[in-house]
This record gives structure tokens, sequence and C-alpha cells, in this order.
């Protein structure tokens, strides 16, 4: 059975997992480049680019669900209009 969550749900647990599991791992090495998580498993793919990290979280996880994306070193990943935060 598969859940239902909003966007806000899957950012809230994908930031949670990011912060307690995986931001450690690649917060020196890797600023810049995104992290790709599978919120239901806890798996995760790290690339340069968005696509680069699907491809390496399915890799590891074949049907990943609610995917949170993440850049490192950056809570934004695309910023619209003029101004920056």
């Amino acid at each position: 059975m598969t859940l239902s969550r909003t966007a806000d749900e899957v950012a809230r647990i994908g930031d949670e997992i990011y912060e307690r599991d995986i931001r450690a791992h690649v917060e020196a090495d890797h600023h810049g480049e995104i992290v790709a998580i599978d919120v239901d498993s806890c798996c995760w793919g790290l690339g340069k680019n968005i696509l680069e990290a699907r491809e390496r979280l399915d890799g590891v996880l074949p049907e990943p669900n609610d995917v949170f994306l993440v850049r490192v070193g950056d809570k934004v990943i695309h910023r619209f209009g003029g101004r920056s935060p």
C-alpha cells in the first residue's frame, strides 16, 4: 500500500532524513551537488544534477515513491523571481 503525502510532508520528512542521516556524509566534499532521497526507505542517491541523483537513487531502489531533492550546502534547488532570499 502506497501512502499519499502532500508535497509539504515529503519536504519535511526528506529534510529530517537529510539532516539526520546524510548531511554529514556529503557536505564537505559535494557542495552544490544534488541528493535525491526516497522518504519511505531513506535510500538516497547523489549526483552533479537532478537527473544523475535520480538515476543513482533508482539504481539503489528501483521504484522510489516520494522523492525529496536537496542541493548540498543550500536548502534550495531552484529559485524563482528576481531577488535572492
